[in-house]
Order: C-alpha cells, then sequence, then structure tokens
C-alpha cells in the first residue's frame, strides 16, 4: 500500500514539474504575427499566407535577430488582413504582430518594442524634377500618383487633391519615370524598395508629410523581462550598427 502511495505521488510530483515546464515555455515562446508590407514583411511567394522561413523583410530580419540575442523562442506567420492579426495580438496571451505604429490611442494596448524603423509619407518625384515643395496644399496643381485604398491615398482625398490611383503602388514608379504623374505619394521605405524592384532609381524626395515609428507590439500579458530583453538586444544591434546593414541589403 506504501509502495503504490509512494509510486502515486511520485507520479503527481512529475504531473506538476511538467506543467510548471509548460507554464514556464509559455511565458518564453511567443507567437508572432505579421502582413506583407514590403520591405519590412513579405511572403517569399507573394501570397497573403506564409509561416517561418518563408518569410523574409527589414523587420523580419531584425525580429529574427533580436529573438535569438535574447535567446527567446518564437512561431512566425504571415497572415491576412491586418486586422485579424491585429485582434488576436491585442487578446490572446503570449501573442505579438510587427510592424505597427506606435500612436497614442494604442499605447497603452500593447507593450512595446523598438522602434524598428520609420513610416513616413512622402512625395517622390524624378530625378531632375524642378518641383518643390513646403505644403501639401502646394501639390495641389501636380498630376499625384497613389495606391488605391491606402491611407495615403484616402488622406489625400479628403484634403481634395485628388490622386490618380492605381491597384499596384510599385506601378507609380514607372508612371512617374515616363511622365504620366508628376508626384508619387507612397511610404518611405517602401516606395523606394518598390521602385528599386522595377528598376527605377534615383528618384528624389520633395515631401515629407506624415511621420511614424515602427514597432513590435506585444499582447500586455508578455512579463516585462521578456520585453526588456527583447529592447536591450534591439539597442544593442543598433548601437553596433546592424540595423543600418539589414536596411541596406533591401534599399
Amino acid at each position: 500500500m506504501l509502495k503504490r502511495l509512494l509510486l502515486v505521488l511520485a507520479s503527481a510530483s512529475l504531473l506538476l514539474a511538467g506543467a510548471a515546464r509548460a507554464a514556464e515555455k509559455t511565458d518564453t515562446d511567443l507567437v508572432l504575427l505579421t502582413e506583407n508590407f514590403p520591405p519590412y514583411n513579405m511572403a517569399k511567394n507573394g501570397k497573403n499566407f506564409a509561416q517561418e522561413d518563408n518569410i523574409n523583410g527589414i523587420a523580419v530580419d531584425i525580429v529574427r535577430e533580436m529573438f535569438k540575442r535574447a535567446n527567446i523562442t518564437y512561431s512566425l506567420t504571415l497572415r491576412f488582413p491586418w486586422e485579424r492579426i491585429y485582434k488576436l495580438a491585442l487578446e490572446k496571451p503570449g501573442y505579438g504582430v510587427f510592424v505597427m505604429a506606435r500612436l497614442p490611442d494604442r499605447e497603452k494596448l500593447f507593450k512595446w518594442v523598438g522602434p524598428i524603423g520609420p513610416d513616413d509619407w512622402i512625395m517622390l518625384a524624378k530625378a531632375d524634377s524642378k518641383i518643390t515643395l513646403e505644403s501639401l496644399a502646394q501639390a495641389r496643381k501636380y498630376k499625384i500618383g497613389a495606391y488605391k485604398g491606402d491611407a495615403i491615398a484616402e488622406t489625400l482625398t479628403r484634403q481634395g487633391l485628388k490622386p490618380i490611383v492605381v491597384l499596384r503602388d510599385q506601378d507609380n514608379a514607372k508612371k512617374l519615370v515616363n511622365g504620366q504623374i508628376d508626384l508619387w505619394a507612397t511610404g518611405d521605405p517602401a516606395g523606394r524598395y518598390l521602385a528599386r524592384q522595377e528598376g527605377v532609381n534615383g528618384l528624389k524626395t520633395v515631401l515629407r508629410f506624415n511621420s511614424a515609428q515602427l514597432y513590435l507590439a506585444l499582447n500586455t500579458s508578455v512579463p516585462d523581462q521578456i520585453v526588456k530583453k527583447l529592447q536591450d538586444a534591439l539597442d544593442q544591434m543598433r548601437a553596433e550598427g546592424s540595423l543600418d546593414e539589414i536596411f541596406n541589403l533591401y534599399l
């Protein structure tokens, strides 16, 4: 009887130890989500679903190295649409999403690691363009290309600039070079990356009319010590120049 009781107690101890290890693993293993947002995050096959090594981009490379240095394990999935992965990161313990603009109304909803990089709104012109701008209002007299459904295009429309929209933002690079539009309203560094993919180089920025910084946003359940480890790793990478090297690979 005593022997059987000891076996039961031993089994219970093993189960409790296993549960403790599982709980510890949950605290340190994160589920990361992202979307197609070149050049920061991209599915290698161009589709709206990819996992692990089938995802690349500036932010993906930075996040991978950051987690490696912090010695924290994770899974990585690229999904669509943005609203879905945002909601998952907001509601599910141990989840995170990148890259996200750190805005005042989001500040207390997540724990933040960053900045990873900028997300500026700019007007691009040909290298030899004589256009100079100090405000959006001065751009009204020009033909402006933008991406249909994008926040930039919608903002310009609300302000009465009437952009000429396309279904693929990169098509504006060729339209700009060919003289079909005078200006291209796009993101930075996204615009430069897309132009390069189309074989277009040397475009110049004539106006920067919005600026934000992009971060890894983590569910508030993620322990502060994990957030600190990741932030310390990112800060170290920035100090060493590793972030600049990764940006230069894509831009």
